[in-house]
């Protein structure tokens, strides 16, 4: 028998109201889908579609105004700070569009710092992570030598070095012409699937569903539409 995937999140009529001079913003409005383990999901939408609100209720930095967000069979904690970072710290990795490194650390001592901030200092899987991204070359030279496609790439390595069940990336290819976007991307798919990481994506790039296994399109804080990507790539 084939071994099924089991739903590593569940939304259910998730909802995100703003109170604006305006009147109320329904950024999300109704939000109902699952995850299994091992997907890659990529959320695509106009701006002001309600995707990166959405990234930001599953990473735990935002609370929804209504509805429920299981993890892992358990509710994720909202409106308390304190339960909220500590979920984010176990479960959640995160790439954003600026790289975030820090400039005066070399490639390898930004991942060594995420490791020790986590408690999980490990310098043979902080090499292997850039190996795995291939910075092997790069551990000792420093984010400002380096360039903006291979400063992503390790923004990938440092974002997984904690083991996150889950990688979130909002716009992550933003600032990187085609040729890198797909470099990047490919290093970000090795990766999840060497270290079994579920990974959700925001992105307006429709380029980058060939990455997916799964593409949600949410417009005006609705999903209108949830599609598997069948991969035409050739053995």
């Amino acid at each position: 028998m084939i071994a099924m995937s089991k739903p590593l999140l569940k939304m259910e009529n998730l909802e995100r109201h703003y109170e604006t001079p305006a009147g109320v913003v329904k950024a999300l409005d109704g939000v109902n889908f699952e995850i299994e383990e091992g997907e890659r999901v990529i959320l695509l939408g106009p701006s002001g579609s309600g995707k990166t609100t959405l990234l930001n209720c599953l990473s735990a930095l935002d609370s929804p105004t209504s509805g429920t967000y299981s993890f892992s069979g358990s509710e994720v904690p909202r409106n308390n700070s304190e339960q909220m970072t500590s979920f984010r710290r176990e479960n959640i990795g995160y790439v954003f569009q600026f790289f975030n490194l820090l400039q005066d650390l070399s490639v390898l001592e930004n991942i060594l710092l995420i490791q020790e901030l986590a408690g999980k200092k490990d310098p043979k899987r902080a090499k292997d992570l850039l190996k795995l991204v291939g910075l092997e070359a790069e551990v000792n030279r420093f984010p400002g030598e380096i360039s903006g496609g291979q400063q992503q790439r390790v923004a990938i390595a440092r974002s997984i070095a904690k083991r996150p069940t889950l990688l979130l990336g909002d716009e992550l290819t933003g600032n990187l012409d085609t040729e890198t976007s797909n470099k990047v991307m490919e290093a970000l798919v090795s990766a999840c699937e060497m270290e079994n990481i579920t990974a959700v994506l925001v992105t307006h790039d429709e380029g980058l569903i060939k990455f997916a296994t799964r593409v949600i399109r949410i417009d005006s804080g609705k999903i209108i539409s949830d599609e598997q990507v069948i991969s035409t790539e050739s053995e």
